[in-house]
């Protein structure tokens, strides 16, 4: 869904960067976004898969590092959470703007 966002001005009209230097570099906005995303969900599932190996009971897991997996996921959900709040509010903000 994130790679059908056009990053082209409707209008034509460029200031500095263009979408096409934008796309060419790789550092776009949903290239970061998508990033960011795919680290929160490894993150979850490096959590979930060393909670089942402790559920299982694999000596090479610890309880301390299966909770601090768990914490690091529960840490960058939040953030992306609030992330995503953050950008339903100004879009909003933009969208109650007067013309």
């Amino acid at each position: 869904m994130i790679d059908k966002i056009s990053l082209t001005a409707p209008t034509g009209n460029t200031t500095g960067l263009t979408a096409a230097a934008s796309k060419a570099s790789g550092s776009g906005f949903a290239d970061l976004l998508t990033k960011a995303l795919n680290s929160v969900d490894g993150a979850q599932t490096d959590a979930t898969e060393l909670a089942k190996k402790f559920q299982l009971g694999d000596s090479q897991v610890s309880l301390e590092d299966t909770m601090i997996s768990m914490q690091k996921a529960n840490v960058s959900f939040q953030a992306a959470v609030q992330v995503r709040n953050r950008l339903v509010s100004s879009y909003h903000d933009i969208m109650n703007m007067q013309v």
